[in-house]
């Protein structure tokens, strides 16, 4: 295992897809073969790849169901937060189950994709960095 395996693992952990990005970092952490800020790299460029699919997905749901009465229970929370707590919101793209949702939301509100890849990054960073302080 790798560094393709954990930018892999990273991308699909922040798409719609479940992953385990935080446990391949971890384990690649203990084991000191890789450069610790390497792995924080890849991880984190990996998940805002991942978010930024995830943010596209919002953005062409929202042409083909422009009424979000369609969106499940779960994106329809996420899009009347992001709606009510602005793009800032998007910082924390990191936490489990909401994350995703607030990615999705700020497609689907077209949110500015320059700010929206920035707060990303900066939220994935910051997961990442705590992750592998616990595993050096």
């Amino acid at each position: 295992m790798g560094y393709w395996e954990l930018f892999v693992s990273a991308f699909i952990s922040s798409t719609i897809l479940p992953g385990g990005s935080e446990a391949v970092l971890g384990y690649l952490v203990a084991t000191g073969t890789y450069r610790v800020d390497s792995l924080i790299i890849v991880a984190t460029l990996g998940n805002t790849l991942g978010a930024m699919t995830t943010w596209g997905l919002g953005m062409m749901a929202a042409r083909k169901y422009p009424v979000a009465a369609l969106l499940t229970k779960e994106k329809q929370k996420a899009l009347a937060t992001v709606q009510k707590r602005g793009l800032w919101v998007l910082f924390f793209s990191w936490l489990p189950v909401v994350g995703d949702a607030f990615c999705f939301a700020g497609g689907w509100l077209k949110l500015p994709i320059t700010s929206a890849f920035i707060l990303i990054l900066l939220g994935k960073l910051f997961r990442y960095l705590v992750v592998a302080g616990i595993f050096v």
